[in-house]
């Protein structure tokens, strides 16, 4: 068994709206368990795909990979992108398992 297991990720930069009161519970929560704001979204949008059991049969479907993308990605400057990035775990009270969806 490795002592050690190494997870390449590949991370995109997207802005997204908030109202006023959803982003200020996003930087108290992000306090509450002493995280980045950008760690409470990735988890939050992870954890609720992977607990929505009509988008987990929708994935299923091949309407699913016909999907037209409404993200604008910004391309990362190549050296930027393979600095490798240090993320703080969250306390396993609240991670969530990650499913393998399309990033915001």
């Amino acid at each position: 068994m490795p002592l050690l297991e190494v997870v390449q990720t590949r991370q995109i930069s997207a802005s997204i709206r908030l109202t006023d009161s959803t982003a200020t519970q996003v930087d108290q929560y992000a306090a509450f368990i002493r995280a980045c704001a950008d760690d409470v979204v990735e988890q939050a949008l992870a954890y609720v795909f992977s607990k929505d059991r009509d988008f987990q049969d929708f994935l299923k479907t091949p309407e699913a990979r016909k999907v037209t993308s409404t993200l604008r990605i910004r391309k990362v400057p190549a050296a930027e992108a393979s600095e490798p990035t240090a993320q703080k775990p969250l306390p396993t009270s609240v991670a969530a398992p990650v499913a393998q969806a399309k990033s915001a």
